[in-house]
């Protein structure tokens, strides 16, 4: 059985390391259903129990593919899901959308899409046109219905966070988190742990950077709109990421490993999570240690000082 991690102060126990889907159905190149509807499938056997999905992920594709992944084993999984986004036919965001009634609406389709009749977490980041007091209270009229059991947040500073938890108290927030990107560490962090909210990483691998990947090119989003991946940035993090593979390799571990254990390494209260498309790629990250001696986590961080990154982690314009 998978270690088990408290999702916030007296929230539910999930896996250690959780399961992120939003690439198996678009942003980072070419997709195969099949690897990774059996990369869902070996996750729930290795004793993975957070999955991580949004309605936006390939415009509902990512949890239909999650719904058939776990046909027969829902109970066995937590899923952590994210509305709001908004997206035109064409695919392209157009806005967000977190009034009272969308965010009922929106959750309707999703557990239509998902065959499910509850959502384990429901989350969404902050539309500036609704007070986040409004949105979550929403979510939590459906958690007094039955239709969701937790509620969440993503990508909100702390102000909003306590805004957000005076509404309705919050067990997690999904936020990114990397050796790459760790702004979140100045307020964000210290507000979660005062108010009990448990926390789930993404981009933990600084979205392939600190593994060395450079995008993969035709559909890759990453190509497209983020700066690190750009000119001389990429460049840099390039050498940043060979710096982390040495470090890394004189502890007998990849690249990957050390940055999920770094991750996992900064409290037990954070969750990371993997976006692993492959069976090959999840095994590896699944075998990342949790803990890392005080020396080791120095040695990751001089080799990835965060001051030395190519780039900003946001979206650049288009």
């Amino acid at each position: 059985m998978f270690a088990k991690r408290m999702l916030g102060k007296g929230g539910p126990q999930v896996s250690a390391i959780g399961l992120g889907c939003m690439g198996m159905s678009e942003f980072y190149g070419q997709i195969d259903r099949g690897a990774a509807i059996g990369t869902i499938h070996a996750a729930l056997e290795a004793g993975i129990t957070l999955f991580d999905t949004g309605d936006f992920y390939g415009m509902g594709d990512n949890e239909m593919l999650l719904a058939e992944a776990l046909d027969g084993k829902r109970e066995q999984a937590f899923i952590q899901l994210k509305f709001g986004a908004q997206r035109g036919p064409d695919g392209t965001f157009i806005g967000v959308d977190a009034r009272p009634h969308s965010v009922k609406t929106a959750l309707a389709y999703s557990l239509r899409r998902l065959k499910t009749d509850y959502v384990d977490l429901y989350q969404t980041g902050l539309d500036p046109q609704v007070p986040v007091e409004e949105t979550i209270g929403a979510i939590g009229d459906m958690v007094q219905q039955g239709y969701v059991r937790h509620v969440g947040i993503t990508n909100v500073d702390a102000v909003t966070i306590r805004r957000a938890h005076k509404a309705h108290p919050i067990t997690a927030l999904q936020f990114e988190y990397s050796l790459m990107s760790r702004d979140m560490e100045h307020g964000i962090l210290p507000v979660c742990r005062e108010l009990g909210i448990g926390v789930t990483a993404y981009g933990v691998l600084g979205r392939g950077l600190l593994t060395g990947s450079k995008g993969s090119g035709d559909g890759d989003f990453r190509n497209i709109l983020f700066p690190r991946f750009q000119g001389e940035n990429l460049a840099q993090n390039e050498r940043l990421a060979a710096a982390l593979a040495k470090a890394a390799d004189k502890q007998g571990i990849t690249a990957a490993q050390a940055a999920i254990a770094w991750v996992a390494s900064q409290g037990p209260d954070i969750i990371p999570l993997i976006g692993a498309r492959t069976v090959e790629r999840l095994n590896e990250g699944l075998a990342a240690p949790l803990q890392l001696p005080k020396a080791v986590l120095a040695e990751i961080e001089t080799a990835v000082p965060p001051e030395a990154v190519g780039g900003g982690r946001f979206m650049v314009p288009h």
